[in-house]
C-alpha cells in the first residue's frame, strides 16, 4: 500500500537512550491525565463530607474539571503550532503543580472548584499535545510503540491514584497530621507534576513543528477548514468516529459495574477501592500488549480482533445478566476479556492512528479535534449509561455498547489502512492516491 523512505534526519540523531528519556518525560503527561481524573474517586465522599454539599455541588464537583478538559483542549487547537509543542507541555506541566498545590491550600468548595478547572485544563492541554508530540518525535518504525506509551501511562496513573487513595485511608492519619484526608489524596500528584515540569526541560521540540514553523514563513498557517478538502475528509471521518467508538465500547458500564461483579463472582474485597484496585491492574496489564505488537503486527490486525472481542465480551456480559448467570466466575472472565481486548485496541491505538494520519500543517487543530470529540462522547455516555441502566436493564445496555463495538470492527475494516512503519509523507500520499 506505500512505499517506503527513509525517516527525516532529525529523528535519527536521537539515541535509543534519548528517546527513551523524552518518551518517559513526555508520558508523565499521561500518567497526569489518568492521575487526576482517578484521584476524584477516593476524594468525593470525603470532600461531601466536609463542606456538606447538595447533589448539585457534588456533580459540579465532579463535571468541573471536564469544563476544564474542553477548555484546555480548545486552547492547545489554538496555540500548540503557535507556541510549539514544548511550550505547551510546560504550560501543562505547571497547571498539574499548580492544581495539587491549590487542592493542598485553598479553603473554600468555590477555590477548590478553580483548582479543579484548571487541573482539567491541564488533562485537555496533556491528552491533546504529547500523544502528538510523541508521534512527531518518533522514528516511523517506533511511532505505535511510543504513542502506546502515552496511553500505558494514562492506565498507570489510573492505577497508582486508586493505590494512593487506598494506602491514605489506612495509613493516611500518620502522613501530615493535621491536613485533611482528601487534601493528602490530591498532593500526591505534586511529585510526578514537579518531575515533569523539571523533566520537560531536558526534551527537544519537536522537530515536525521546527520544520514546519520555517514552511509557515511563506504559507499561511493550518486551519480547521483545510480538513474538509477531499485528501483529508476520510482522514476527518477516522478522527471522529474513532474516538467516539472508545467512549461508546462499554468501558464506562463496566468500572461502574466493576465492584459489584467482583463481589457477585465471590472475591472478596474490602471495600471499593481494592476493587478497583483490581481493574486498574488489568488495564495496566493488558495495554502492554499493544506496546507489544503495534508496530510489527500493525494498528489494523490489533484494532479488528480488539474490536470483534469486545463485541462478543460484551455480549457474553450481557447474557450472564440476562440469565442471572452473575454468582460464578464466567461473568468475571467475561469482564476481564473485555479489558484485554479494549486495552490493547480500542483504548490505545485511538491515539496512535489520529495522531499519524493528518499531514503536518493541520495535524495539531486535527487531534486536538479529535480529543475534543472523545471529552464530549465521554460527557454523553456519563450521562447516558445510568439512563440505559434504568430503562433497558443491566444486560440490554452492555448488548448497546456491543453494537457500538460491531460498528467499530466495520469502520476500521472499510477504512484505515496499515500505517506501521509508515513516514507521515507516506500515509498522506495514501489519502491523496484516493481522492483521484
Amino acid at each position: 500500500m506505500f512505499s517506503a523512505t527513509s525517516h527525516p534526519p532529525a529523528m535519527e540523531t536521537l539515541t535509543n537512550n534519548k528517546l527513551a528519556f523524552i518518551t518517559f518525560i513526555a508520558s508523565l503527561g499521561g500518567f497526569l491525565f489518568g492521575f487526576d481524573m482517578a484521584v476524584v474517586s477516593g476524594v468525593l465522599p470525603l470532600v461531601q463530607q466536609q463542606f456538606g454539599l447538595t447533589a448539585a455541588q457534588e456533580g459540579w464537583f465532579v463535571s468541573s474539571a471536564l469544563a476544564g478538559c474542553i477548555a484546555g483542549v480548545l486552547f492547545a487547537s489554538e496555540f500548540t503550532d503557535r507556541l510549539g509543542r514544548k511550550k505547551l507541555l510546560l504550560l501543562a506541566a505547571f497547571f498539574f503543580l499548580l492544581t495539587a498545590l491549590g487542592c493542598i491550600l485553598l479553603p473554600s468548595f468555590s477555590l477548590l472548584i478553580a483548582a479543579r478547572i484548571l487541573g482539567g485544563m491541564a488533562v485537555g492541554v496533556a491528552s491533546s499535545v504529547v500523544p502528538l508530540y510523541l508521534s512527531e518525535i518518533a522514528p516511523d518504525n517506533k511511532r505505535g510503540r511510543l504513542v502506546t506509551y502515552y496511553q500505558l501511562a494514562v492506565t498507570i496513573g489510573i492505577f497508582v491514584a486508586y493505590l494512593s487513595n487506598a494506602l491514605l485511608l489506612q495509613y493516611g492519619m500518620d502522613f501530615l497530621p493535621g491536613t485533611d484526608l482528601w487534601r493528602k489524596m490530591f498532593g500526591v500528584g505534586m511529585l510526578p507534576a514537579l518531575l515533569f515540569l523539571l523533566g520537560l526541560s531536558g526534551i527537544p521540540e519537536s522537530p515536525r513543528w521546527l520544520k514546519q514553523r520555517q514552511i509557515q514563513t511563506t504559507a499561511s498557517a493550518g486551519s480547521y477548514r483545510q480538513l474538509w478538502a477531499p485528501a483529508l475528509r476520510r482522514a476527518l471521518l477516522i478522527g471522529i468516529l474513532l474516538p467516539l467508538f472508545s467512549q461508546f465500547s462499554g468501558i464506562n458500564a463496566i468500572i461502574y459495574y466493576g465492584p459489584t461483579i467482583l463481589h457477585n463472582s465471590g472475591i472478596t474485597l474490602s471495600n471499593s477501592l481494592l476493587s478497583q484496585l483490581f481493574f486498574g491492574a488489568a488495564n495496566v496489564l493488558f495495554t502492554l500488549i499493544a506496546i507489544w505488537k503495534v508496530d510489527s503486527l500493525g494498528r489494523r490486525p490489533l484494532y479488528l480482533w480488539g474490536t470483534a472481542g469486545a463485541a462478543i465480551s460484551l455480549i457474553l456480559t450481557g447474557i450472564c445478566f440476562y440469565t442471572g448467570a452473575t454468582n460464578g466466575w464466567y461473568l468475571l472472565f467475561c469482564v476481564l476479556a473485555f479489558l484485554a481486548f479494549f486495552a490493547f485496541s480500542i483504548g490505545p491505538l485511538k491515539f496512535v492512528i489520529a495522531a499519524e494520519i493528518f499531514p503536518d500543517h493541520i495535524r495539531a487543530k486535527a487531534l486536538s479535534f479529535s480529543i475534543m470529540v472523545m471529552w464530549v462522547a465521554d460527557t454523553v455516555v456519563g450521562q447516558l449509561t445510568p439512563m440505559l441502566l434504568h430503562s433497558l436493564g443491566t444486560a440490554q445496555t452492555f448488548w448497546f455498547f456491543a453494537l457500538f463495538c460491531v460498528l467499530a470492527f466495520i469502520t476500521v475494516y472499510r477504512l484505515i489502512p496499515e500505517t506501521k512503519g509508515q513516514s507521515f509523507e507516506q500515509i498522506q500520499g495514501h489519502w491523496n492516491n484516493i481522492t483521484h
